[in-house]
């Protein structure tokens, strides 16, 4: 696949101030988001809204890790798991098991199952796509991404069908795991999620002078030794258990990968993963923290963090979209 668009070097003229802002504004967000209107209430307020934090914390990393690998192997700047179909298989799969259990998928879906039961689905999804399409469309954005979308399409309009074969009950349940919410946040479904992106993380970082000979693109990868089909396979399935965890713990994203991965490789002092992959963590946890500040704080709950995230990087991407005519 062609190689990304070289790095311009705007962002890098004080890299040392970049690492430094970027990390204390986000331990900013976090303050004020644990502690503003808590009445420093430690008994339930502050406890909770701590569970809360740790699920934007292994949320947004797994995004911003995901998104940001996965633009390095497809070679561009659009594509994302989001706009290749995973949240969409994740949601048709959950869709799927309250159809054919009713509400007893509460007890599969709840707890340890939903990450479970989404990394099969992701993993199954990620073997597909490098079977077919990642090999048969290499260096062709524009059809990778068209055909992204498309299938994004069909399978939410499959979704959509199948919520018309369950009953409302069933439907509120299917609702819960659909939207962007940090409720789900408790300890052992935490505990298991940071583990689990723990080990990834790491595999992942060992992985990173790979992904910087990988961005240089398909054919220069190979003639410096790298096994690109295999490498392809590896951080593919390392992606899918990065979406897998984001999309049970916190809910589906959308474009937010986008956002944060554009961002991250705006703002990093230099265009390694060693420099994008933690910027692109603290700019997708910093994301959501101040999505959930705005509709606590400002609009009094009336909306949710999710609606506000989907706005904000929906507009980035239709923006993003519309002023570039390469991403090759």
């Amino acid at each position: 696949m062609s190689p990304l668009p070289p790095e311009t070097a705007a962002g890098r003229r004080h890299p040392l101030a970049v690492l430094i802002l970027v990390p204390a504004g986000l331990v900013l967000l976090a303050a004020l988001y644990v502690l503003a209107g808590s009445g420093f209430d430690f008994g339930y307020v502050i406890p909770r809204r701590l569970m809360k934090l740790a699920a934007m914390g292994i949320g947004g990393v797994a995004v911003a890790l995901s998104s940001i690998t996965f633009q390095t192997l497809a070679g561009n700047r659009i594509l994302t798991p989001a706009v290749m179909g995973y949240e969409a298989v994740c949601l048709m799969t959950q869709a799927l098991l309250v159809l054919a259990l009713g509400t007893g998928s509460l007890a599969l879906l709840g707890g340890q199952g939903t990450i479970l039961i989404t990394l099969v689905a992701m993993l199954a999804w990620s073997l597909l796509l490098d079977q077919t399409l990642f090999r048969r469309a290499a260096g062709d954005v524009w059809f990778l991404m068209l055909v992204g979308i498309v299938l994004t399409m069909v399978i939410t309009t499959f979704t959509q069908f199948i919520q018309l074969r369950i009953s409302p009950g069933e439907f509120a349940i299917f609702q819960g795991f659909a939207q962007v919410s940090f409720d789900r946040a408790e300890p052992l479904r935490l505990i298991s999620s940071g583990l689990m992106l723990a080990l990834v993380t790491g595999l992942l970082w060992r992985r990173v002078p790979v992904l910087d000979v990988l961005a240089l693109g398909r054919e220069q990868a190979i003639s410096l030794g790298i096994d690109h089909p295999r490498e392809l396979r590896l951080l593919l399935a390392l992606v899918a258990v990065l979406v897998a965890i984001s999309a049970s713990l916190i809910g589906p994203t959308a474009f937010m990968g986008i956002f944060v991965a554009n961002i991250a490789r705006a703002i990093a002092p230099g265009p390694g993963h060693r420099l994008t992959l933690p910027l692109g963590a603290a700019v997708a946890v910093g994301l959501l923290l101040l999505a959930e500040l705005i509709a606590g704080q400002i609009f009094d709950h009336r909306t949710t963090a999710g609606i506000l995230v989907n706005l904000i990087c929906g507009a980035w991407f239709l923006a993003l979209i519309l002023r570039r005519r390469s991403f090759a």
